[in-house]
């Protein structure tokens, strides 16, 4: 019995793309690009889209009070039921709760999540939404977008564009769930495994490595060496 070495993947690199102050100006620069883009604050509302989009919303809001002196609306959506997916499961997933008290009626709403990925969350965010009233608009502001889109839909407020492969995850920590503010990438690496191989040999022939390490010498006792089996041939007159 060989071994052969093979190879899987397990999720433990990590990398830091933003550590807690990165976090803290990233989140601070969307806040003024909200300020600059809507002027009439008064009308402005944010939702945030649990579970991390919930206080993310309430991170933002302290801000944009503390630099436009406005106290912002915050409500929470929960889309598991708008999911596309939701019959393919074969559980009932687990359902936290809208929680959104004020009307979404004429205005202007910010939806706010921790990563756009294929934009189906969003999308469900937005029938969400419209369910409850017609707002005057509807965007979104999320803290990363990773790529990968499998719908038209795009963010209007971006703390950080990161590409990824699609098996890697990212992770948008914070303080209230998480204990940090802190946004990391987990990428795959190799890891490398062994596993029995058997080297079968016919009587009498080379025996060839299944692993395809090579050939072995054949058995002693059937090996002649090429001169001891030359014939002799008689001397030229």
């Amino acid at each position: 019995v060989a071994l052969k070495s093979g190879a899987s993947f397990q999720m433990s690199n990590i990398v830091e793309i933003l550590d807690a102050a990165g976090y803290r100006r990233t989140l601070t620069r969307i806040a003024h690009e909200i300020i600059e883009r809507n002027e009439a604050l008064e009308n402005l509302c944010l939702v945030g889209i649990l579970r991390r989009g919930a206080p993310i919303s309430e991170q933002l809001r302290a801000l944009i009070e503390s630099i436009a002196g406005v106290r912002l609306p915050v409500g929470y959506l929960d889309i598991t039921l708008y999911r596309d997916d939701l019959k393919e499961k074969a559980d009932m997933p687990e359902v936290h709760g809208t929680n959104i008290p004020f009307s979404v009626q004429g205005k202007r709403v910010v939806m706010v999540d921790d990563v756009i990925f294929t934009g189906r969350t969003a999308r469900a965010a937005m029938d969400a939404l419209i369910d409850m009233g017609r707002p005057a608009r509807i965007s979104l502001a999320v803290m990363v977008d990773r790529g990968h889109r499998e719908l038209p839909i795009r963010a209007d407020y971006v703390g950080k564009n990161i590409p990824t492969a699609l098996e890697e995850i990212v992770q948008v920590r914070v303080k209230e769930l998480d204990g940090e503010d802190r946004i990391v990438l987990l990428k795959k690496h190799r890891r490398k495994q062994s596993f029995p191989v058997r080297h079968v040999s016919a009587p009498g022939s080379l025996s060839l490595s299944a692993a395809g390490h090579g050939r072995q010498a054949a058995p002693a006792a059937r090996t002649a060496s090429f001169h001891a089996a030359r014939p002799e041939f008689p001397s030229a007159p």
